[in-house]
């Protein structure tokens, strides 16, 4: 049945459109959700193979998946998505890697990828109180691992909360990325600040620094290194521009909370 399915002439032009729409989905679904450009490639390269259709070609950029095939015995096909810059869902990710190995040792049909591919599409994140609360114990536990002591772990651990609540119920769904990430680090600033001096924390500086690494992209700045030293040039280069956009807005909001309480204590306190 797998080696019927492998050639060509056996798929009619819509069963080929259709192999084609769901390697589409599959590269949107990847790249939407953080996965490496080469992955992304590989994996509709992968999927038209496997069916049968050795004409697809496919160009991927960090926001956008470029997908042409045609010739004497292939529907000419053409499409182009548009796929804004995000966050990072790697439970998806994983999602259609497995899906992909599926599809290589021959369980399923087309239209099957395309139902599996639509349930990954909707496959629920991590809820809020969780995130709250990874956002807290990461805090802290960066904070510790950075050379903070206890007081200073638990003081960043509500400072790490109290981002979450602002990330997940101000900023994500009201403010821009930049000015988002700008107020971010200022609220770690305040709220560390104010806590070391009511004598919740030793290290001011270890406190910052740890409340601060839930809104850190690590795995955006990861993947754009990893794009570049794949020769993906165009797509690490826009990817790194992301994370260092975010890294100078965080740096940003730290230095405004600073200079207003050096300007209110005179230089005394901090």
């Amino acid at each position: 049945m797998e080696n019927e399915m492998e050639q060509p002439g056996d798929l009619t032009a819509e069963e080929q459109r259709e192999v084609l729409e769901a390697a589409m989905q599959a590269g949107h679904i990847l790249l939407e959700n953080g996965a490496e450009i080469f992955r992304v490639e590989e994996t509709m390269d992968r999927i038209c193979r496997h069916y049968g259709i050795r004409s697809g070609n496919s160009f991927v950029l960090s926001n956008g998946i470029f997908t042409t095939s045609g010739n004497e015995r292939e529907e000419i096909f053409a499409k182009v998505q548009h796929i804004p810059v995000s966050g990072t869902h790697l439970d998806r990710v994983a999602a259609v890697n497995q899906l992909s190995r599926e599809i290589e040792k021959g369980r399923l049909s087309p239209g099957d990828v395309r139902q599996r591919l639509d349930q990954i599409r909707i496959m629920p994140g991590k809820s809020k109180i969780m995130q709250i609360l990874a956002s807290g114990i990461g805090s802290a536990c960066f904070c510790y691992l950075f050379g903070g002591n206890l007081k200073d772990s638990f003081s960043a651990f509500g400072s790490g909360i109290l981002l979450y609540v602002y990330v997940i119920f101000v900023s994500s769904p009201h403010l821009s990325k930049i000015v988002g990430n700008i107020g971010g680090g200022a609220l770690v600033t305040f709220i560390c600040t104010v806590l070391y001096l009511l004598h919740f924390g030793e290290h001011l500086n270890f406190m910052i620094i740890g409340s601060i690494m839930p809104l850190i992209p690590g795995v955006a700045f990861t993947n754009a290194i990893r794009d570049i030293a794949d020769g993906d040039y165009i797509s690490g280069s826009v990817r790194m521009l992301d994370a260092l956009l975010v890294f100078f807005c965080i740096a940003m909001g730290v230095g405004l909370v600073f200079s207003l309480f050096h300007r209110l204590t005179g230089g005394v306190l901090l």
